[in-house]
């Protein structure tokens, strides 16, 4: 499968940096031994060229080349915009 990139759907929580986001993407996994059922959370910093993320949207990201360091991922689109950032506004 070339060419196939890995995409998740995440939550920005920081969008304080330039050209940067940080992504908080939820998933859920069973315990190995007690089977029960968890809420994993990981936080990604992403690419955002044009800066048009906000706090508490939801997004698209997509594997790429490193840009940086810690960067790794790329804003693909917004689904859904918050409602609390358009309040602000």
């Amino acid at each position: 499968m070339k060419g196939q990139r890995k995409s998740l759907v995440g939550t920005v929580v920081s969008a304080k940096m330039d050209k940067t986001a940080v992504v908080e993407v939820e998933r859920s996994a069973r315990h190995p031994l007690y089977e029960k059922v968890m809420r994993l959370r990981k936080k990604y910093k992403v690419h955002d060229e044009e800066n048009t993320c906000r706090a508490g949207d939801t997004v698209r990201i997509v594997e790429s080349r490193p840009l940086s360091r810690q960067k790794n991922w790329r804003v693909e689109e917004v689904v859904e915009r918050s409602k609390i950032a358009e309040v602000g506004r």
